[in-house]
C-alpha cells in the first residue's frame, strides 16, 4: 500500500498547478476540504504551512467544503473572493490577502455550518490529555500566547476554534496554522529558531497577518480528543508582571457563552454542557507581560494536577 500523498512532495509548481485547475482535496482533520485557486499567495501559503497535510483523492473523498480563492478586478485594483460551494458571502479583498482569507474563510465555514459540536472562539492547547482553554478577543494576546505555548511543549488543538461535544463535553481537535498579527509576527519569528511562518498579509482590517505552522506533534495526534480542565481569559499588557484572579461561576459562564458562535443551536442542551464545561474547569482571568512567565504559570498549573492526581490515587 502505498504511503499517502502529502503536500509536500508537491514542488511549489506542481501545487500551483492543481489549485489553479481541477483543485486540491487537503485533509485539515477532522475536516476535508477542497481547494482552488489560481492566486499565487495561496499557493505559497499551503505549499508552506500545509506540508505534512494529506492529499486526498478527489474521485474518492467526501469534501466538507468546496473553497475557492477568486481573482477579480476592482477600482482599487487587484482584488480576491471566497467562493464556498458557489455562494461569494464576503466583501472582496486586497489579492494579497487571498492566503489568510482562505484561513478565515474556513473559520465562517466551521462556524456557520459544523453544528455538530458548540463552537467558541478560543485558543485550545493540551497537556496529559487535559485542555486549556483561552477565549479572548483580537488584540488580547491570545494567539501569540498560543503559538509559544505550542513551541513550549503544549499540543494545539486550535488557535480559534474550540470544538465541545454537547453529549459528553470532550474537545475535538483543529490544528491549523495560528494567526498572528502585527509584532506578535517578530516576536515568534525571533523566539522559535526555524519557525515556519507563510505569507504576510499587509494592511488588513487586524493589520499585518502571518501564518505559524502548526506543530507536528499536534497534527500527528489531531485524532485524540482533550478533556476541558482550566478556561483563562488572557491579557496582554506590555511590560507588566504576571497576576491572575479566580472568576466565580456565573462571571465565568457569561464569559465563555459570549465567545460561542452557536450553543442557542443546540438549544437547553447547549447551555446546560456550557455551564458543565465551566463547572468541571478551573476558571481564571491572566494579566501577562512575559511569555516565558506565562509560560512557567501555564507549567504550573499542569504541575499542580499531577500532584493532585498522585494524591488522589494515593487516598484511594
Amino acid at each position: 500500500m502505498s504511503a499517502a500523498l502529502r503536500v509536500g512532495d508537491l514542488s511549489r509548481a506542481e501545487l500551483g498547478e492543481r489549485l489553479a485547475g481541477p483543485g486540491v482535496v487537503l485533509a485539515i482533520p477532522p475536516f476535508n476540504v477542497h481547494l482552488r485557486s489560481p492566486i499565487p499567495v495561496v499557493a505559497d501559503g499551503v505549499h508552506r504551512l500545509y506540508a505534512a497535510h494529506a492529499v486526498l483523492d478527489a474521485t474518492e473523498a467526501f469534501c466538507d467544503f468546496h473553497i475557492g480563492l477568486v481573482p477579480r478586478r476592482g477600482w482599487s485594483g487587484a482584488l480576491c473572493e471566497l467562493d464556498v460551494d458557489g455562494m461569494r458571502p464576503f466583501t472582496p479583498l486586497a489579492r494579497g490577502e487571498a492566503f489568510a482569507l482562505f484561513e478565515w474563510g474556513l473559520n465562517w465555514c466551521v462556524t456557520s455550518h459544523c453544528h455538530g459540536w458548540i463552537t467558541i472562539h478560543a485558543a485550545v492547547l493540551e497537556r496529559d490529555g487535559l485542555a486549556v482553554l483561552l477565549p479572548g478577543p483580537p488584540g488580547s494576546g491570545k494567539s501569540t500566547l498560543c503559538a509559544w505555548l505550542m513551541h513550549q511543549g503544549w499540543r494545539l488543538l486550535s488557535d480559534e476554534l474550540a470544538l465541545i461535544d454537547p453529549g459528553h463535553g470532550g474537545l475535538t481537535a483543529s490544528p491549523r496554522p495560528i494567526s498572528l498579527k502585527n509584532r506578535s509576527i517578530e516576536v515568534i519569528s525571533q523566539r522559535v529558531p526555524g519557525a515556519v511562518i507563510g505569507p504576510v498579509a499587509h494592511d488588513t482590517a487586524k493589520g499585518m497577518v502571518a501564518h505559524l505552522q502548526a506543530s507536528p506533534d499536534s497534527l500527528a495526534r489531531a485524532h485524540e480528543r482533550a478533556t476541558p480542565r482550566w478556561i483563562v481569559l488572557p491579557r496582554f499588557s506590555a511590560g507588566a508582571s504576571l497576576t491572575t484572579e479566580a472568576l466565580d461561576r456565573p462571571t465565568a459562564l457569561v464569559e465563555f457563552t459570549s465567545n460561542s458562535f452557536n450553543y442557542h443551536v443546540h438549544g437547553p442542551q447547549g447551555f446546560e454542557r456550557l455551564a458543565a464545561t465551566v463547572e468541571a474547569c478551573d476558571t481564571l482571568r491572566l494579566s501577562y507581560g512575559d511569555l516565558d512567565e506565562a509560560a512557567a504559570w501555564f507549567d504550573a498549573l499542569v504541575q499542580a494536577q499531577r500532584r493532585a492526581a498522585v494524591d488522589e490515587g494515593a487516598g484511594a
